[in-house]
């Protein structure tokens, strides 16, 4: 009975990663004693591909911070031809209420639970800079929403442009060049959930502070999220769970970087384990080489760290044929030729301070994905 239920779960991942629609990524939830969603897929990368990562993230829902680190070496701009790719879609849920909206900046994800579905939306989203940072521990709700959202830079961001030898419009007027997108929830005095004109940026750290969603993406949670609805951001780059069986899990994200040292560096951040990770991973039937191979690995997916030692930690990904039916439909990329990704994201005339009730943490990127396209 087991199997069979793995082989539905596994047969409607399947069918959905074929999906052009926005939601390919939609999991029921498991019971309360369990926080394990979902399955990773494996597809091939067309031999005829000139395509970027991106179009394969965009495709499959993920950031690009997700798949660089299911795939270490794989190439941002043109992915083997041939090659496999792991897509992942296994998550362990947030150590966070299931209610509203969910942010993890550590693994780049927004999780949206809709009331009264007993399902769970997963969405990838880029975050702030170093020195811009996405807000966390942070808990507020959606204020407002605004389609056709205009954007009007800071004076401090003027200056910053200016610098470069680069000016700003005072106002930038709604539309698909506006870097806010053409959908936009407002959370706080100064942060805004919203779209982009720079799909490259999903999965990196390039706003001034505001969650970016690819297009398709705000514009469901903008049609589906109420006013009033709560959002929850936190900060939790490694995640554990035990299951009702018994069976352990991590799953390990690199975490944000702190400093300008942290940023430049080659070394990996350093890892903290939380109390609640502690619970999890101290324990007798811990094996401790998976959990010390799941530490140094960061694969941002969850690795099952008790049992027999010759058991595959990682759960073996569903395999899809990536058909011409289901390419991603972005153009080619190259270096020369990647799209620049404004720095945006004061909400529209609100030029104000960031509010005294919205910490700010001082991170910067995950390093695989540190670089900022613009």
């Amino acid at each position: 009975m087991k199997k069979s239920i793995r082989a539905i779960v596994s047969l409607a991942l399947a069918v959905a990663a074929f999906s052009h629609s926005a939601f390919a990524v939609v999991y029921p939830l498991p019971p309360a004693n369990s926080r394990l969603i979902g399955e990773n897929l494996e597809i091939t990368i067309p031999a005829d591909s000139k395509l970027p990562l991106e179009a394969f993230a965009a495709q499959y829902q993920m950031g690009l911070s997700n798949l660089l680190e299911a795939n270490p070496g794989a190439d941002v701009y043109l992915p083997k031809p041939g090659s496999k790719l792991i897509i992942p879609q296994q998550l362990i849920l947030p150590d966070a209420p299931r209610q509203g909206v969910v942010i993890n900046s550590a693994e780049m994800r927004l999780y949206y639970y809709p009331k009264g579905t007993n399902t769970v939306v997963v969405l990838p989203i880029g975050i702030g800079e170093l020195g811009k940072d996405t807000p966390i521990n942070w808990t507020t709700t959606v204020q407002r929403k605004k389609a056709g959202p205009t954007w009007t830079p800071t004076k401090k961001m003027h200056e910053e442009y200016r610098a470069r030898g680069e000016s700003l419009p005072a106002v930038f007027p709604a539309g698909p060049d506006n870097p806010m997108g053409l959908y936009a929830l407002y959370i706080g005095n100064l942060y805004a959930i919203h779209g982009t004109n720079a799909n490259f940026g999903i999965g990196l750290r390039v706003s001034h502070g505001c969650v970016r969603l690819r297009n398709d993406d705000i514009k469901w949670l903008f049609d589906n999220i109420p006013v009033g609805t709560r959002v929850q951001f936190i900060d939790q780059p490694m995640k554990a769970s035990v299951e009702p069986d018994g069976s352990r899990y991590v799953e390990v994200h690199n975490p944000l970087s702190q400093t300008e040292e942290q940023f430049k560096s080659r070394e990996p951040v350093p890892l903290t384990i939380t109390p609640a990770v502690s619970k999890v991973v101290v324990d007798a039937s811990v094996n401790s080489q998976a959990m010390d191979n799941a530490l140094k690995a960061r694969s941002g997916m969850p690795t099952k760290i008790n049992g027999p030692a010759e058991e595959e930690a990682t759960a073996a990904p569903v395999p899809v044929e990536e058909g011409n039916g289901a390419q991603p439909m972005e153009s080619p990329m190259t270096p020369a030729d990647q799209p620049p990704a404004p720095t945006e994201t004061a909400p529209e005339g609100e030029n104000a301070p960031v509010s005294d009730a919205a910490p700010v943490n001082s991170a910067q990127s995950v390093s695989a994905s540190e670089a900022n396209p613009s």
